[in-house]
């Protein structure tokens, strides 16, 4: 069995955060889903244990997303984030893509579409993976998270 994939979930909505968990939890996936309430305990959750993909609210007190983006992209290069905001604007949306993340969605956001940008943000660590050549014959990877990606799709 392959090891989960690790998703974290950031927004200062307990309501929003639970819901994206239970989303994630219940399409009969392997994951492992923590939640932080604000940029701060997110930053401080990557830095005990990096996550594959982050799910990221723009909109937070204190430290904003795209501070927390910024932070993510320069320490934990691996992870893919995907920003979700209740406030999505064009500039917004290509300066989120310019900092690096894999996805941008406008709230609300349905259970199937949380899913859906998961499975993608992990088929394509996954194959970039793949592609690596550094120490490993092309098309293996250590973690094969494309399992995970067909069972998030299902």
């Amino acid at each position: 069995m392959s090891k989960p994939s690790k998703i974290l979930v950031v927004d200062d909505d307990d309501v929003v955060r639970l819901s994206y968990q239970r989303s994630l939890k219940a399409a009969n996936c392997n994951v492992e889903v923590e939640t932080a309430p604000n940029g701060k305990d997110a930053l401080k959750a990557m830095g005990e244990k990096p996550f594959d993909i982050v799910l990221l609210d723009l909109r937070m007190p204190g430290m904003d997303g795209m501070t927390v983006l910024k932070s993510i992209r320069r320490d934990w290069p691996a992870s893919g984030v995907i920003i979700i905001t209740g406030y999505p604007t064009i500039e917004g949306a290509k300066e989120a893509m310019r900092l690096g993340a894999c996805d941008y969605l406008a709230k609300p956001v349905s259970p199937a579409e949380i899913v859906n940008a998961a499975t993608t943000a992990i088929a394509q660590k996954t194959w970039a993976l793949r592609r690596c050549p550094a120490d490993r014959e092309p098309h293996s990877a250590t973690n094969d998270s494309s399992d995970e990606a067909s069972k998030l799709a299902s």
